[in-house]
């Protein structure tokens, strides 16, 4: 009993050392003695033998008794006063002193593995997700013949799922003013005449040829990049863009009968999907400091006051226009007439429910096509284009049991080694710069 009083005794000094050197008024002593006389009543009869015994008044004195009989106001002792002052007086800086500091936000993406952030990753997911729509859209259109009635359902499902997606709070709605909508509109068109275009040449030329052509894609991005931007791509990767091109040639190698009006189609079709990579990178990269050269006659395009859009973003906002514009294509072109007529006719709970599954397809490539194409750049995603026509090409050889010639063969091996090189070159110089940006 002597011991633990004393040691709360002594506590109690050490922690009113600060008030026990100054002398109490009398209003102090009035408030405390009011303040503890009513807990004091329900001390037993040692405390109230205790209170009768004449003990100088000191300092303090009251406070350690009451602290000794009421264990349960002990913890009043751990402030600066012994009782709370009124609001009116508390010290707000003082408190805020003693405050923790707030706990840092945490962002999702330090949650997230790391290889989601890699290239590999989002190229891995490009091919699957592209290789599974091409061959799934081969078997649909064998019995739904109807291709811009296709994309648009495509676009349906892209607006579909960016809509759910912004109702889920996964990104924040695109802001536009007039003039960044006009350019949003202007690359939907770009968007859907590539399609347009490439559906016209198909039906003028063989797919090897078509095939082919299109394999010439990386050098009309090489050669656009080079107007727009004022930069030259470097010598290892224009070396490691030939064997990709030579490559796709001999993997497509038969009938390459065409027709003038089809090889131009063909040829304007591979120009409008470069400039459409292109133009993908450049909504959702943000606009450089760097004043862009004027020696370049189009350059003045990236010069035009342009969105800088999220991913998901770019496809909720993309998506209704794109569908609006193949609707309006399958009418003129007398498409949607005979959709119409195989609705009533011919459609079943199965096929509806085919389409479907393609529109969910269409969609996750969309949202990989874009994440990919902003991590890898537009070149890069003109080099996986062409790799992704090679495994194509053997994918159905393995599902239809098909034959390959050498020539074949030869194409199938020199695409894959070009789009590796290429790959390679990518990234030393990725290295390069980052490594330089450091030492800066």
């Amino acid at each position: 009993m002597h011991r633990s009083s004393l040691h709360s005794h002594n506590d109690v000094d050490d922690l009113f050392s600060s008030n026990a050197s100054q002398a109490p008024t009398k209003s102090n002593l009035v408030v405390n003695g009011a303040h503890f006389q009513s807990q004091g009543r329900r001390g037993n009869e040692r405390d109230q033998k205790e209170n009768e015994i004449p003990k100088p008044r000191l300092a303090g004195t009251s406070i350690r008794r009451t602290q000794q009989r009421h264990p349960r106001l002990s913890t009043r002792m751990y402030h600066r006063e012994p009782f709370p002052q009124p609001p009116s007086m508390v010290d707000l800086s003082d408190i805020s002193a003693e405050l923790p500091p707030p706990r840092a936000s945490v962002s999702s993406s330090a949650d997230r593995p790391s290889y989601l952030s890699t290239q590999a990753f989002w190229l891995a997911l490009y091919f699957c997700f592209n290789l599974g729509l091409t061959l799934y859209n081969k078997g649909v259109l064998l019995r739904f013949p109807y291709p811009y009635t296709l994309t648009a359902i495509h676009a349906l499902f892209g607006t579909l799922g960016g809509t759910l997606l912004l109702h889920n709070g996964t990104f924040l709605p695109a802001k536009l003013d007039p003039q960044e909508t006009v350019v949003i509109v202007a690359f939907s068109v770009l968007y859907s005449v590539n399609i347009v275009v490439s559906n016209l040449s198909l039906q003028l030329v063989t797919i090897p040829f078509h095939q082919v052509i299109r394999a010439a894609t990386p050098i009309f991005t090489i050669l656009f990049s080079a107007l727009l931007y004022g930069r030259k791509s470097s010598y290892a990767k224009r070396i490691s863009l030939i064997p990709v091109v030579i490559g796709v040639g001999f993997a497509t190698y038969g009938d390459y009968y065409c027709t003038l009006w089809g090889f131009i189609l063909t040829l304007l079709g591979t120009l409008l999907a470069a400039l459409k990579t292109i133009f993908t990178n450049v909504l959702q990269t943000p606009p450089s400091r760097d004043p862009i050269p004027s020696q370049n006659p189009l350059s003045i395009i990236l010069s035009i006051r342009r969105p800088h859009l999220h991913t998901l973003a770019l496809l909720h906002v993309l998506s209704p226009l794109a569908f609006i514009q193949c609707v309006v294509l399958a009418y003129f072109t007398g498409e949607l007439s005979n959709v119409q007529h195989y609705a009533s006719k011919e459609m079943t709970f199965s096929k509806a429910c085919a389409l479907a599954l393609n529109g969910c397809i269409a969609l996750g490539l969309n949202i990989v096509s874009f994440t990919a194409n902003r991590k890898v750049g537009a070149l890069g995603m003109t080099v996986a284009a062409n790799v992704k026509q090679v495994l194509t090409v053997l994918s159905a050889v393995l599902m239809f049991d098909l034959t390959i010639s050498t020539a074949n063969g030869i194409g199938i091996a020199l695409t894959l080694i070009g789009g590796a090189w290429y790959a390679q070159v990518e990234f030393m110089e990725r290295k390069r710069r980052t490594t330089g940006q450091r030492k800066m």
